[in-house]
């Protein structure tokens, strides 16, 4: 990833709405699943989510703290998860106020 934690940020963001779509419109494409294959498919794919926001979130700071640049690795740790905070919160407050209904 980037030293850029907003970049960070909205890739995992970009991530989850990516899966969420999928899984939102693919549900109306297969229907009810009464077979294994569906809790393989949802383990496997928290699986790669949690591979996926690690990558995100963790691999530019850890290379930071290896290379002995503590304090730029929290700090760019942080700054990550603060602004991916404040987008979760406006998801949030978005979802909960119904203001998404005027653009259905």
């Amino acid at each position: 990833m980037s030293k850029n934690p907003l970049l960070n940020a909205s890739t995992a963001l970009l991530y989850i709405i990516l899966i969420a779509s999928v899984m939102y419109y693919g549900s109306g494409m297969v229907g009810q699943v009464k077979s294994v294959i569906g809790p393989i498919a949802i383990l496997s794919l928290f699986t790669l989510s949690a591979a996926v926001m690690g990558y995100v979130f963790v691999f530019q700071p850890l290379r930071l703290y290896l290379d002995g640049k503590k304090k730029e690795s929290v700090n760019l740790f942080s700054k990550t998860l603060a602004i991916f905070a404040v987008m979760t919160l406006v998801i949030f407050i978005v979802f909960f106020s119904g203001i998404y209904k005027m653009f259905l």
